[in-house]
């Protein structure tokens, strides 16, 4: 299982920096268009922000760990390992509660951009926006996954580790 698990992190790293590439090129392709060629494309800017918004969304859902993500922890920080718990458990059942309530309308909002299409490029918009789905649901799993955690006793590594200078 845990071999799985590391190769398809592995295949969402290669996700990520596909995209971060394709971001990267079409910057690239559109500076040189508009300043050496003076003929602009109008493409490269909308696929430069679909890439990013992919990005940002796929990053999120399957490349970050706890650790990665801005966390305002302050008082769980100057708590006792019980009230951490406490802090933690209530936090996980209120993301998975919130993510899990807009799920259904964040689906049927996606859904409805199929008769969308983007300006320049004609991808449908809910292509685009899909992203948005995949990462409610990891989110919500994630979150899952972690309040079992928290109400078997045990507590995950990113809600004891020492706060970072």
């Amino acid at each position: 299982m845990r071999g799985t698990l590391g190769w398809l992190r592995a295949r969402a790293d290669n996700v990520a920096v596909a995209l971060l590439a394709a971001m990267f090129l079409s910057f690239i392709l559109q500076i040189f268009t508009r300043y050496v060629i003076n003929h602009p494309l109008g493409w490269t800017l909308e696929a430069c922000l679909t890439a990013w918004l992919w990005l940002v969304f796929w990053g999120a859902a399957f490349v970050l760990g706890d650790r990665d993500h801005v966390r305002f922890d302050v008082l769980y920080m100057a708590a006792g390992k019980r009230l951490r718990r406490g802090f933690a458990l209530a936090s996980a059942l209120a993301i998975l509660a919130g993510f899990t309530a807009s799920l259904p309308d964040s689906i049927d909002y996606i859904t409805f951009y199929s008769i969308k299409s983007s300006a320049t490029l004609g991808i449908r918009l809910d292509i685009v926006f899909s992203v948005y789905a995949l990462f409610a649901v990891a989110v919500i799993v994630r979150y899952a996954l972690r309040a079992m955690d928290l109400l078997r006793g045990r507590v995950p590594e990113a809600t004891e580790e020492e706060p970072r200078a």
